[in-house]
């Protein structure tokens, strides 16, 4: 079937959906396959509970007039994506990088929703599926799209921007993050710079940080906007405070890491012409959740928990940060950091090093990656089992970060 036709089908119904779990009436069911499932099973139960069609890609699931039947099912929700992009008068905003795409992509959300009908990510539905899915929750009353777009190997920015098709781009940062596809920090820098090819290939735009040469350096050929100078920071103890504009800017964010990001955030406001004032108080409005640098009060502790995810720059950056912080007692508290591949070891060595030069009360490890590590001052916990039997929280403040598959969040259960 053509992908117009399935289209013509999208338009009237109520939107895509890819779990049957989330079946309402009027939908769309595209029935995709993993290692540990085949959605194409599901595709009666997803018409039964209301879906007006299923997308499939196995002939024998092929027995109704509500099924349709595709060589791909995943390359057709892409197609059928790219075919909406392009059929919306819809400005299209990019993003991507190692660190900070997500609460980037968020803050560039509450700053143009100020004066536009804005839509992004929801949550991190950053990658092959996650990215057709955010662009088919666009409509005719989207006036800028927000993308965000993960990668843990190379060509995979190449494809979403092959379906997102964007008018501007921006790339947060270049990490030590997902080093087992990547290869190596080099093989980092080549595969978020798809967006930069991609922007250069078409004459679109992208957004540089000023102040990091890497990207200044690679964008020489590229239009576009710089940013970086019409910021001053001016306190980071807890909270981040910044000056712009003659404004004083109180965030809800935590980290000298941050302030980039806000910088993002501005300059693109500032370029969609949102005034000074709307800025500030979009920014003044945003605060973290989802377990991204929240600071939380549990009886007499102050928990800063960034459970959200963990690569060998990052937690360099909440070390760090966390060495500022004003506090009698400092205990530490990490997991591990995953797809670091060869690297593992060694960056995991790296990130107890830094954590022990700067002489906590208490550390934490937890996890087999760090249960592998020389520690001379640290309790080496290898399953998150082990740790929540030696552990007893007492009156301090914690940092708590590790990869999202840790789940570190578990850790404020034994603070009650």
């Amino acid at each position: 079937m053509r992908i117009s036709t399935i289209y013509k089908y999208f338009k009237q119904s109520n939107g895509v959906i890819t779990d049957t779990r989330n079946i309402t009436n009027n939908t769309i069911f595209f029935a995709l396959k993993g290692e540990n499932f085949n959605g194409n099973k599901f595709a009666e139960k997803a018409l039964k509970s209301g879906a007006i069609y299923a997308i499939i890609d196995e002939p024998e699931f092929d027995t109704s007039d509500k099924t349709i039947l595709v060589k791909d099912v995943l390359k057709t929700l892409q197609k059928l994506a790219n075919y909406h992009r392009r059929e919306l008068n819809t400005k299209i905003i990019s993003l991507t990088g190692s660190n900070g795409k997500t609460t980037t992509k968020e803050l560039i959300h509450v700053v143009l929703s100020k004066k536009f009908n804005t839509t992004a990510t929801a949550g991190n539905l950053n990658n092959h599926i996650g990215v057709p899915l955010t662009l088919l929750s666009f409509t005719e009353k989207t006036e800028i799209g927000i993308v965000e777009m993960g990668a843990n190997h190379l060509h995979e920015i190449e494809l979403l921007t092959s379906i997102t098709e964007p008018d501007f781009g921006y790339i947060t940062n270049f990490g030590k993050a997902h080093l087992e596809g990547f290869g190596s920090l080099e093989g980092v820098i080549k595969g978020k710079t798809e967006l930069f090819d991609y922007l250069k290939a078409n004459n679109r735009k992208v957004f540089i940080n000023s102040k990091d040469p890497i990207q200044v350096k690679l964008t020489t050929n590229l239009d576009s906007i710089y940013f970086g100078d019409k910021t001053n920071l001016l306190k980071t103890d807890p909270f981040l405070v910044i000056e712009y504009a003659g404004l004083e800017i109180h965030t809800h964010l935590i980290g000298k890491y941050n302030f980039s990001n806000l910088n993002a955030a501005i300059a693109i406001g500032e370029y969609f012409n949102v005034s000074a004032t709307d800025i500030k108080l979009a920014i003044e409005s945003y605060r973290p959740t989802n377990n991204r640098s929240q600071i939380i009060e549990k009886g007499k502790s102050k928990i800063i928990l960034d459970a959200y995810n963990a690569n060998p720059t990052s937690m360099e950056a909440a070390l760090n940060n966390f060495k500022q912080i004003s506090a009698t007692k400092k205990i530490i508290i990490l997991g591990d950091m995953f797809e670091l591949g060869k690297t593992s070891n060694q960056e995991h060595q790296a990130i107890l090093n830094l954590a022990e030069s700067l002489c906590p009360n208490e550390i934490h490890l937890i996890g087999k990656h760090f249960s592998k590590t020389k520690a001379s001052k640290s309790n080496l916990h290898s399953t998150f089992e082990a740790f929540k039997k030696s552990f007893h929280p007492t009156s301090a403040t914690y940092l708590i970060k590790g990869s999202r598959g840790m789940a570190l969040e578990r850790t404020l259960e034994l603070f009650d």
